[in-house]
């Protein structure tokens, strides 16, 4: 039996409900393309079992005769089997060392590796991706623990239109959660405001890209919205604005980061050369009332927030800001509190300036609520299935007639394809060779 494409069942906790293809979609691949599909049976996945028998799939455990293997998030190493594609985000192209076991394994078995996130136009720009949604639930977490801080800290419930924000996955839908958002958050905002303490809500997103598109969406989509420059918060212009809106603040690199010897900004020059920048966002923190963080960040690159710009910012008895909405998620990384991931089912936790801990929740501690969830898309799953198995589709029919064991597969893949090939035929492919040190 030789079957086309297999899907595997997601088993890395118990929010991860997504799929990379909903039933619809498998449906039109054995319909119009002639395909055969084994999806693997699971109680978590947001779409039945059923749905997909119906759309003409089997529905079984083993997926052995698949020579693609489709899923989410990691694999386990018993899975893998020699000659199979299997095709899914694997954590491992920066070398992170948790993962180092599974890609041996992969390569141990002989088999292919593609990963989602370097499937990419001729401009280097992901096509298939779960961005939106992460910024998306990512906003609305963070506006959800700001609501929760504020009550903490003892603000008039009636001065407190966050209060009313649910975690994302409380929400049925996407659609009904930008409808509440409006109803409920964003007329309570418009109607009575914030406390006069807490001055102006002012936001400040980090990116550019996909995932700051996404939760921007959420503020642009539900709430009234004015739009300043990272130099109208330093020059003083939105310490007196409206608290009957959102004020919002969109920063590129040109604005968190600095030349070290005080030469002018280039992009292409940072991308080369990060270890001439220092970081540059410091002065703007002390004006936020929340920082979402949505870029791509590595270790080649400034922290742009440290635990003492965070002392500095809370050495004023009222300090504003509130909450740091860390979508990135980088341990350590460009947020340098941002200690540990969590899920929705504690999202957050609060930094204590005092004490450089951590306290679990959104309550106690002096200094900000960071969130922290590291699969935000998990709480829109159904949504976030269906945008991803779109932009996949495309690819999938010429993927599964191409001989992955034949030594020119590579050559003949899709152009947007050949960036994601790791691992061929047990190998790592030229472009990924230097993670050879990183499985030593």
């Amino acid at each position: 039996m030789n079957v086309a494409l297999g899907i595997r069942r997601e088993d890395k906790n118990e929010w991860e409900r997504r799929v990379p293809l909903t039933p619809d979609q498998v449906g039109s691949l054995i319909r119009d393309h002639g395909l055969s599909v084994i999806v693997q049976p699971s109680e978590l996945r947001v779409f039945p079992d059923d749905a997909y028998r119906e759309a003409g799939a089997l529905v079984q455990e083993d997926l052995s005769p698949c020579r693609i293997v489709l899923g989410v998030k990691e694999m386990p190493a018993s899975l893998f089997r020699p000659g199979t594609l299997y095709v899914f985000f694997s954590h491992t192209i920066k070398g992170q060392s948790y993962n180092m076991p599974m890609l041996r394994a992969l390569m141990g078995a002989g088999a292919h590796l593609m990963d989602y996130e370097r499937i990419v136009d001729s401009a280097g720009r992901r096509l298939v991706l779960f961005g939106r949604y992460a910024g998306l639930a990512g906003m609305i977490e963070s506006l959800h623990a700001l609501g929760r801080r504020l009550a903490w800290e003892g603000c008039d419930p009636g001065l407190n239109p966050f209060l009313s924000v649910q975690q994302p996955y409380r929400y049925e839908t996407l659609e009904n959660a930008l409808g509440r958002l409006k109803e409920e958050a964003a007329a309570a905002l418009e109607k009575s405001g914030v406390p006069e303490s807490l001055g102006p809500v002012v936001i400040g997103v980090l990116g550019y890209g996909n995932v700051a598109r996404g939760a921007l969406e959420i503020l642009d989509s539900c709430f009234p919205v004015r739009r300043w420059k990272p130099r109208d918060l330093l020059s003083g212009a939105v310490a007196d604005a409206s608290r009957r809106m959102l004020h919002v603040v969109v920063f590129g690199e040109k604005d968190t980061v600095r030349r070290s010897d005080g030469g002018s900004f280039d992009l292409q020059d940072y991308y080369a050369h990060p270890e001439k920048y220092r970081p540059a966002l410091a002065p703007y923190l002390p004006h936020l009332t929340v920082l979402i963080n949505a870029i791509y960040w590595d270790p080649r690159y400034p922290v742009l927030v440290t635990a003492e710009n965070l002392r500095e910012v809370y050495a004023h008895p009222k300090a504003k800001l509130q909450v740091i909405g860390d979508i990135t998620c980088d341990i350590e990384g460009s947020i340098a509190v941002t200690r540990k991931a969590t899920s929705p089912s504690d999202p957050c936790y609060v930094y204590d300036v005092e004490t450089d801990g951590l306290l679990d929740g959104m309550e106690g501690g002096r200094g900000p609520v960071i969130m922290a969830v590291d699969n935000l898309p998990c709480e829109f799953p159904r949504e976030a299935s269906e945008d991803f198995g779109k932009a996949l589709m495309p690819f999938l029919p010429e993927l599964c007639r191409l001989d992955l064991n034949d030594p020119g597969a590579p050559a003949a893949l899709p152009d947007p394809l050949k960036p994601a090939l790791i691992v061929h035929r047990g190998e790592l492919t030229p472009d990924y060779a230097y993670l050879k040190p990183f499985l030593a």
